[in-house]
């Protein structure tokens, strides 16, 4: 199974915010739209991703004043990236080595969307669950 399928059924939008953003800004966003992590902007250019747990981190090293720090101060600047013709399993091996969350999808003309884990985790659930039903349909017609 590639990342495409994954995009395919969650969708491609990619939720950025420009780096001088303030961090309590960026908390809000993310909140109000359900989301666990934003695509960091230097004008035009991807400068890094911010997640859930990139804003815990800046708050226990700076304290409630992180809240008033642009996202620039907190945000993973080198984000894992995949492509959309990459396999769900590769992307899985990534997460699992780096310890991260989200992986930043990035296509022939930039960014096409954002993989957390638990796209990841579920598709492969799916995946197991499909091969299961297979074998067993199998077994039973023999």
């Amino acid at each position: 199974m590639r990342i495409q399928s994954i995009l395919d059924s969650k969708g491609s939008r990619v939720e950025a915010v420009d780096s001088d953003v303030r961090v309590e800004d960026a908390a809000r966003t993310l909140a109000d739209l359900g989301i666990g992590s934003l695509v960091v902007r230097d004008g035009a250019v991807v400068a890094g991703i911010l997640d859930e747990r990139d804003i815990v981190y800046g708050l226990a090293k700076h304290g409630r004043a992180v809240f008033d720090l642009p996202v620039r101060e907190v945000m993973r600047r080198e984000p894992v990236t995949c492509t959309p013709d990459q396999s769900v399993r590769e992307v899985m091996a990534a997460v699992t080595a780096r310890r991260v969350r989200h992986v930043l999808v990035i296509g022939p003309l930039g960014p096409c969307g954002v993989v957390s884990i638990g796209d990841v985790v579920k598709h492969r659930l799916e995946e197991a669950e499909l091969e299961v039903s297979v074998l067993r349909d199998y077994t039973r017609a023999r």
